[in-house]
């Protein structure tokens, strides 16, 4: 049962002697196996709204264990991702929770990601589909980062068996032989246009939805999520849809970290090399996509996160009092302190961020001979495989022509 305790944001739901009945059992592969203090996941008989959110059945109890900034890496990396306009991005709301008359702290409910009208909102493929015109969608996939026994199909990359993609499949949840064919299909496809085509290819976009990809990808920039692309990723395709798009965002649970450079990509010098962006970060559409979407979310779209997050830690704080006395071994018993790193990193990311990607209108250009050539001054581009950005300052002009590039110096 929910108790609201007073507050004017959500009402309490069923009572010690009115019970909601639910079935919750243990979520998480590292968090679950690591920690003392658990994550759930719970399942209720009927939908309800909790703490007033969308009523669903499905919600999990996140303990954030490892979550030293203040309980703030999902938190603010949910609001960056609504703020830029990824269509669903999960809600939470901090409980306290008393589990079989234990009190074990400061947890999160959490909408789980699933297909539902008011979370990943395609249709949900039948099970075990066998109809060709029914199983180009819905899917929704995770690219993953643990081995599990069902439900996951891995692929080879780069030509080589060095690395496996692990493709978790959460819809539907069975296959057919027509619905592996296809996904298998679907998955070479992409690994195709990122692994084996150059930076000037046009294959990408025609499978991947560039702008949801970079949406997702700014999220994971501005909050240095360095496992954004490892593991928890999501993506998503409706029916008779051609391309695939990503999000939502789940389990930012290495972001703000201490030991990355700000001053760089989340796919530099990543403890994590694995990742996708490597490559895709290479491609001259996406890279015009992210700066088309930089440019018009910052820095209007961050405006008053402070506030934000501000109110939020005078909400828990002395939640997170208590649940630091039950779990001292976690920290964050004064959330004011933990939370100044996160101001710190926070800034000097999206400072960072807006010198690589903020564009100029080019003026004063004249006396250009062919009406083909296209004159820009980028941030950072690609020629002859080499990636030039602020550690390699562009002192001159791009010149792209017929497909070709040419850099004349100043």
């Amino acid at each position: 049962y929910v108790d609201a305790m007073g507050v004017d944001w959500c009402s309490s739901l069923g009572s010690a002697d009115v019970l909601l009945h639910l079935q919750i059992r243990g979520r998480g592969n590292y968090t679950w196996a690591s920690f003392d203090k658990k994550p759930y996941r719970i399942k209720l008989a009927e939908k309800q709204p909790l703490l007033g959110m969308n009523k669903s059945r499905h919600f999990a109890l996140l303990a954030h264990a490892d979550d030293d900034v203040a309980f703030l890496r999902n938190t603010v990396g949910f609001e960056v991702s609504r703020r830029i306009g990824i269509p669903f991005t999960p809600e939470q709301r901090p409980v306290e929770v008393v589990l079989n008359g234990d009190y074990i702290g400061l947890y999160f409910l959490t909408e789980t990601v699933r297909v539902a009208t008011k979370r990943v909102n395609i249709l949900e493929q039948r099970d075990g589909q066998e109809h060709e015109d029914s199983v180009t969608g819905g899917w929704l996939l995770e690219i993953d980062n643990t081995t599990q026994a069902e439900q996951q199909i891995r692929f080879s990359t780069e030509g080589t068996d060095l690395w496996r993609l692990k493709i978790t499949y959460h819809s539907p949840d069975s296959l057919s032989a027509i619905q592996t064919a296809y996904l298998i299909d679907q998955i070479e496809s992409i690994k195709r246009a990122i692994y084996f085509h150059d930076g000037d290819s046009t294959l990408l976009e025609k499978i991947i939805d560039l702008n949801s990809l970079a949406r997702f990808y700014i999220v994971h920039e501005l909050i240095d999520q360095l496992e954004g692309f490892v593991g928890s990723c999501y993506l998503y395709k409706d029916i008779n849809e051609e391309k695939w798009k990503f999000g939502p965002v789940w389990d930012l649970g290495n972001a703000f970290n201490s030991y990355h450079d700000k001053h760089q990509f989340i796919y530099q010098n990543s403890p994590y090399p694995i990742s996708i962006m490597n490559t895709v970060c290479n491609f001259d559409s996406f890279q015009k996509e992210v700066l088309k979407v930089w440019n018009e979310f910052y820095p209007d779209g961050l405006e008053g996160i402070d506030n934000f997050i501000n109110s939020f830690l005078k909400q828990i704080e002395k939640a997170a009092v208590s649940n630091a006395h039950r779990w001292p071994e976690y920290g964050n018993s004064n959330v004011w302190e933990s939370a100044k790193l996160v101001f710190t990193r926070f800034q000097e990311k999206a400072e960072w961020l807006d010198s690589q990607w903020h564009r100029e209108d080019i003026q004063g250009i004249a006396d250009v001979s062919s009406s083909n050539v296209h004159l820009s001054v980028p941030r950072y581009f690609n020629m002859q495989g080499m990636r030039i950005n602020a550690q390699h300052p562009v002192n001159g002009l791009l010149i792209v022509s017929n497909g070709r590039k040419y850099f004349i110096k100043k």
